[in-house]
This record gives structure tokens, C-alpha cells and sequence, in this order.
């Protein structure tokens, strides 16, 4: 395993499309594997493939978000794909490929999603809060869809200040 490089906004890499896995190789798994370790090494909540160069659709999300624990296995998503999106809820949101920023998104307080694991079984989570925030987040990356992009205006400006003084 190893620890991998995260891209940083302004990266063009960030805003393209990820692809579908078609199947769980050595290669995908030791990705996931170097993901995890990138993610807790960075005390991320969650990141995509594409975050560390690579466009396949794939997630890890932080089990403590979950209720786990740091012993529990990262919760990893395969070809997700949201379902269902319920409510609406405002609070401030971080990214790895904007480290320091922190902007406020509404998202659906509850969301739904289908994905495959690392046993590549095909399997469904409903998740609630900072959960579905997390699943619609990193669900955003895997799209090209970035962090402050909703922003207009000074709230644009005043968080891309915060990124160039890191």
C-alpha cells in the first residue's frame, strides 16, 4: 500500500468524467488499498479515485462517519450509483482537493445508493447526514462536479483566496 498525491484545484484532472470498472482486478484492488491509506493519512472523511489520478468510478468513505470505528473497514463504492435523494439541509463543506476551504452546500439529507464492493457483490446503503453528504460528495467528483462550483461571486472569490494562502 501506499500513500498517493491528491490532486489540488485548479487541476484539470478534477473536472473529468469517471469511468464504470468492469471488473475487480489486482490493480483495482491495490487503488483502493492506496486509497484508504491516502485518505486516513490526510484525515479525510472520503475521497474518489479521481482525486488521486484516477478515472475510475470508485469511493471510500470513513466508517467513524457511519458510527464505526477506525478499526472498522473503510465503507468502499464500486460503479455508485445514487437512487434516492430525500430533503434538504445547509452546512459547511470541506474537500481534500481544496484543503483549508470550506464552503456551504445544501444537499439531500438522506440518500440512497447502489454500488459494488470489494468482493465486487452488489449491494445497497441508505445513508443519513453527514453520510449522505459524504455519498453525494464524492458521487460529485466522479462526475467532474467540484466542491465550490455552486459558488458565484465573492463567496467564489473568498474561497479560492483561502486555497492560494495554503
Amino acid at each position: 500500500m501506499a500513500i498517493r498525491e491528491i490532486l489540488v484545484y485548479p487541476d484539470p484532472r478534477l473536472n473529468e468524467t469517471s469511468k464504470p470498472v468492469s471488473e475487480l482486478t489486482p490493480q483495482v484492488v491495490t487503488l483502493i488499498k492506496d486509497m484508504i491509506e491516502t485518505m486516513y493519512a490526510r484525515d479525510g472523511g472520503g475521497l474518489a479515485a479521481v482525486q488521486v489520478g484516477v478515472h475510475l468510478r470508485i469511493f471510500i468513505v470513513d466508517p467513524t462517519l457511519a458510527g464505526g470505528t477506525k478499526k472498522d473497514e473503510a465503507m468502499v463504492f464500486i460503479n455508485p450509483e445514487i437512487l434516492e435523494m430525500h430533503g434538504e439541509e445547509l452546512r459547511d463543506e470541506g474537500c481534500l482537493s481544496f484543503p483549508g476551504v470550506w464552503v456551504p452546500r445544501k444537499r439531500a439529507k438522506t440518500t440512497t445508493i447502489r454500488a459494488r464492493d470489494l468482493n465486487w457483490e452488489e449491494f445497497e446503503m441508505t445513508g443519513e447526514g453527514i453520510v449522505s453528504r459524504a455519498f453525494q460528495h464524492e458521487s460529485d467528483h466522479l462526475d467532474g462536479r467540484l466542491l465550490i462550483e455552486p459558488l458565484t461571486g465573492l463567496r467564489r472569490k473568498m474561497a479560492l483566496r483561502r486555497l492560494s494562502t495554503r
